[in-house]
């Protein structure tokens, strides 16, 4: 199953260096509630459009790790990571994001697909939206406003491969 893991730059830094993320780990994906919902709001969403979804409440959970790592660059970061079906539970919470899930398996280098970073322009507001996201989340419309900015700059796609150079020059 593919799955979108919410990162910080120093997350990316630990896969590149360890070749691992240990478990477990939150992550996103297409779940069946994220189905279900879709299911609702808009009846033809396929595959690909419920995977960008996934990609983009991961993306939106990393604005809340820079929040608790205040050392990582200031750039949203979404692993995008193949694991075992099996290894995917769900998070049947309707106080959670619908493709929300748990990963009980270590996420290896081998099993990243791609990263997604927001590029040198997103910073500043990447920054102002990590100040007031949990603000957000509790339903502020003015703290929202400052995180759709953010959620505004689209995440590059960078190969596996591409990490390591991409944190270099950071």
């Amino acid at each position: 199953m593919r799955v979108y893991l919410p990162a910080t730059t120093n997350v990316l830094r630990t896969l590149v260096d360890e070749g691992r993320l240990t478990a477990p780990q939150t992550v996103f994906a297409i779940t069946p509630q994220l189905r279900r919902f879709y299911a609702v709001s808009d009846a033809e969403a396929d595959t690909e459009e419920l995977e960008y979804a996934a990609l983009l409440a991961a993306a939106r959970a990393s604005l809340r790790l820079l929040d608790l790592d205040p050392l990582a660059a200031r750039r949203r970061a979404v692993l995008a990571a193949d694991v075992p079906d099996a290894a995917v539970t769900p998070m049947d919470d309707p106080h959670v994001d619908p493709g929300a899930a748990r990963v009980e398996h270590e996420i290896r280098v081998e099993d990243v697909a791609s990263a997604h970073l927001d590029d040198a322009e997103a910073e500043d507001d990447v920054r102002a939206a990590v100040a007031v996201v949990l603000e957000a989340d509790l339903g502020s419309e003015d703290a929202q406003f400052v995180v759709d900015q953010a959620e505004g700059h689209e995440l590059g796609w960078y190969a596996t491969q591409e990490i390591g150079p991409v944190l270099e020059l950071l």
